[in-house]
This record gives C-alpha cells, sequence and structure tokens, in this order.
C-alpha cells in the first residue's frame, strides 16, 4: 500500500518515466511471447526457436538497465530527514522503490500479454484481430506454464536489479590515524607544516588574548603588537565557498582529503579500460571466426528475428560488453584533455565534472555505443532492395534497444545533475554566472560527442566488415 501510495503521489516527470518503463517492459515482453509462437509454430526446429530466444537477451538486457536508472533517479527512493523516525530508512526505501519497479514491469508484461492474444486471435472486438494468427501458431493451444515463465523474469529480475543498486551502504566512519595533528584547511594532509587542535577556533589564537595563550608566547618568537595591523580570520573549515576555491587552486591534491562540496577529481581512470579494449577485441575475433566457420556468410534479417550464427550474437555482445567497461576510462581520459595546456575557469569546470562522473555517465554511454554500432552494421549489412530485409518484429527490437539506452543516458544525466546540485549552488553563491555553466554543459556535451561518435563508427565497421565478405 506504501509503494501505490507513493506511486499515485508522485510528480508527473516521475511518472512519466515509469509509464517509460512500462512500455520498455511491454516490448520486451511480447518480444519473449513471439518466440514461443515461433516454436510453437515450428515444432520440428528448436535451435532456431532457441536463437530467437537469446536474439531477446539485448532488449531484456536493455529494459532492466533503463529500469535501474530510473529508480535511481526516483525522488521517493532517497533518504530524508525524518523518515526514520516514521519506518521509512533506507532498506524500507530501497523495498518500496523495488516493489514499485515490479508494478511497473508487471504492467507492461500485462499489456504486452494481452496484444499478443489480441494478434493471435483469441480476443476480438478490436481492429487487427488475428493479424499475425499464422506466425504465431493460433492453432495451437498455449501453453499456460511457458507463457507465465517468459513473462515473469521482466519484473523479477528489474525488482532485483532496483534493490541491489539501491541497497544500503555501511559507511564507515573516517578515522583520523593516531599521532597525527589535525592539519589546516586546504592543506589536504600533504603540507609539513600542521595547525594545532582548535586553532581557527580558539578564541585570540592569533592576538595572543583570552584564555589560551598565544602561539609565540610558547616558542619564544615575538608576538604580534597591537599596533600591527589585524590579521584577517582563517577560512572556516567545511565552508562550501572555501573547499571549491581549493578545490580549483589545488587541482593536483590528493584524493584522500577530505571531500569538499566538489571533491578533486580523481588521478586515476576507473578501472576497466585496459579490460574494455581486450573485450572489444575478442568480440570481434568471435565474429569473424564465426562468421568464417558458418555456411552463409551474410546475417538474414527475416519477419521474426535475426538468425544468423550464435557466434555472431556472442561477438555483438562481447563488443558491447567491452565498449561498456571502456566507456567509464574514456569518459575520464576526455575530462582529462579538457585541463590541458592551461585550462580556464571553464574548461577546468567541464573538465573536472566528466572526470568526477566517468562512471556514472560513461556506462550509459558505452552501451548508447554499442546500440548504435549494431544498428549501424545491421543497416549497412540489409540489402536495400529487399523489401522483407527487416520484420516487424526486427524493427521492434532495435528500436527498442536504441530508446531504452538513449533513456538511460539522458536519466543517468539527470542523475548526475541531481548530485550537482550542491556544488551548483555553492558556485552561483561564489558569483558564477548562470551562462558559465550551461557553456560548461555545452562544451562536455561536445566533447563527448566528438570523441564517442567517431569510435563508435569505427567499432561498427569492424564488426560489419566480417559479415560483408
Amino acid at each position: 500500500m506504501l509503494a501505490l501510495r507513493l506511486t499515485r503521489g508522485a510528480q508527473p516527470a516521475v511518472q512519466l518515466r515509469r509509464l517509460l518503463v512500462a512500455a520498455a517492459s511491454a516490448g520486451t515482453s511480447f518480444l519473449l511471447l513471439s518466440a514461443l509462437g515461433y516454436a510453437l509454430s515450428h515444432p520440428g526446429s528448436p535451435g532456431s526457436s532457441l536463437l530467437r530466444l537469446a536474439w531477446c537477451l539485448p532488449p531484456l538486457a536493455a529494459t532492466i538497465h533503463f529500469a535501474v536508472a530510473v529508480a535511481r533517479t526516483d525522488p521517493g527512493a532517497k533518504p530524508r530527514s525524518g523518515l526514520s523516525a516514521i519506518g521509512l530508512g533506507p532498506a524500507r526505501l530501497m523495498a518500496v522503490s523495488a516493489t514499485t519497479t515490479a508494478l511497473s514491469c508487471t504492467l507492461g508484461s500485462m499489456v504486452a500479454l494481452l496484444f499478443f492474444l489480441h494478434l493471435r486471435g483469441d480476443l476480438t472486438g478490436m481492429p487487427f484481430d488475428g493479424a499475425a494468427a499464422e506466425f504465431l501458431a493460433a492453432d495451437t493451444p498455449l501453453p499456460l506454464p511457458a507463457t507465465l515463465t517468459l513473462l515473469t523474469p521482466v519484473p523479477a529480475i528489474a525488482s532485483l536489479a532496483v534493490a541491489f543498486a539501491l541497497r544500503p551502504k555501511e559507511r564507515h566512519p573516517r578515522t583520523r590515524p593516531a599521532g597525527r595533528s589535525p592539519v589546516r584547511v586546504g592543506a589536504y594532509g600533504t603540507s609539513a607544516a600542521r595547525g594545532t587542535f582548535g586553532a581557527y577556533g580558539r578564541f585570540g589564537a592569533h592576538s595572543g588574548r583570552g584564555g589560551a595563550p598565544a602561539q609565540g608566547a610558547q616558542d619564544g618568537t615575538p608576538q604580534a603588537q597591537p599596533s600591527d595591523p589585524p590579521q584577517t580570520a582563517a577560512p572556516t573549515p567545511g565552508d562550501p565557498a572555501t573547499d571549491w576555491t581549493e578545490a580549483v587552486a589545488n587541482p593536483t591534491d590528493d584524493a584522500a582529503a577530505p571531500a569538499p562540496v566538489l571533491p578533486p577529481a580523481p588521478g586515476k581512470p576507473p578501472a576497466g579500460l585496459p579490460w574494455g579494449i581486450a573485450v572489444i577485441a575478442a568480440g570481434l575475433t568471435v565474429e569473424a571466426y564465426a562468421v568464417h566457420a558458418a555456411t552463409g556468410t551474410t546475417l538474414t534479417m527475416p519477419v521474426a528475428l535475426p538468425t544468423g550464427p550464435a557466434g555472431t550474437l556472442l561477438g555483438w555482445l562481447l563488443t558491447a560488453l567491452g565498449l561498456t567497461l571502456a566507456a567509464p576510462g574514456l569518459t575520464h581520459l576526455c575530462g582529462r584533455l579538457l585541463q590541458t595546456a592551461r585550462p580556464g575557469a571553464l574548461r577546468l569546470l567541464a573538465g573536472r565534472v566528466l572526470m568526477a562522473e566517468a562512471v556514472r555517465i560513461g556506462r550509459p554511454l558505452g552501451i548508447v555505443c554499442a546500440a548504435t554500432s549494431g544498428a549501424y552494421a545491421m543497416a549497412t549489412l540489409s540489402d536495400p532492395d529487399a523489401t522483407s530485409a527487416f520484420g516487424p518484429l526486427t524493427t521492434v527490437g532495435v528500436t527498442l534497444v536504441t530508446s531504452c539506452t538513449v533513456a538511460t543516458l539522458l536519466t543517468a544525466t539527470l542523475e548526475a545533475k541531481q548530485a550537482r546540485a550542491e556544488t551548483t549552488a555553492a558556485l552561483l553563491r561564489l558569483g558564477a554566472p548562470t551562462s558559465m555553466l550551461r557553456s560548461a554543459a555545452a562544451l562536455r556535451a561536445g566533447v563527448l560527442m566528438a570523441f564517442f561518435g567517431p569510435l563508435t563508427l569505427i567499432v561498427a565497421e569492424l564488426a560489419a566488415l566480417p559479415l560483408a565478405r
């Protein structure tokens, strides 16, 4: 009931994203049911039926990834002050978000079942009754266990993935090593000169007045006389403006320092760049070997789903996985390239954001590149004179994967914007113009498009090269 109330009371933008998840679930469930219909109409070819079911894995993975991205941006799943007192802690919010995702995906699966039965001719009273009766084996009774089995994976896997992504994480308090004195604000633990405990909070620490003696009275150095000009107060530790100033002024500080509002970007790229390159090479190799070993060297696009060799599917999946693994490191590299050659405030801000958000933005961007390269390769290999090169279900699958990946990227961008809300507010308090923030966002988008666009075309050409022979 709580999940239903939170779902009903959400904002229109949140409801729209949930409806998009339901639509993606409906498309994926319909593809799974279509594979069942093909198996019922062709009982003598289990290999082709299994391969058509395997071609449903990319839409299933894209749908689940999109559902997780939507759940991460849901305002109702974010812990807020006062919710734990009424029993809505992190674990309960995670359960509510997983239940909401399961409800959205179940709604989409039910819509897919109704549309499937309508095309079979089992449901009448609407246009296109029985339009695909021959293909979906309308003369064969529909097995209920198999139907329920194919309708279950999308809601079950999506809810489990959301629960795993939003699981409560234990936060260990950051302890200071014994025998080390606290550092000054902005020193980040690298300077040899360290301040004493409470140096910035003690009254009279700089003028020698108050209950505590001045520093010069202890080490024998001359103290400041009343005629000396007054010293300015030191910055307050933890102030957002001070932290951002120190982060910009010291771009190579240690990453283990106390985190400011915008923490210094990691100096090392995210792990996975060399593995991603290796997996891409392995995927292209497997694809080339599978095409060479197969009798036919072209990838057919029938009315149902692609039925090329299984090695081709494995090669494409490995290539997509490699792009996903390598994209965060490449995004981090783009951010580092933006900060080369004496950068100004605009390039420094855009590069730091790219480096800090490399994992959050890079993974969906890599998946978009993989889907785009696959669609480009299939479009290149298709015969322009053939009228049935792309069947209706192939079009549904390609459209579903492309739409889900692009929507996931946009949702991840929204999540990154929400995570930078405090940083943006601190910059505005410091006097940064709004036009500079917009220019930094446009610069980040332009650099990513200029880098990943040619990379996608290169991977697509390499993926289509063995199949074109």
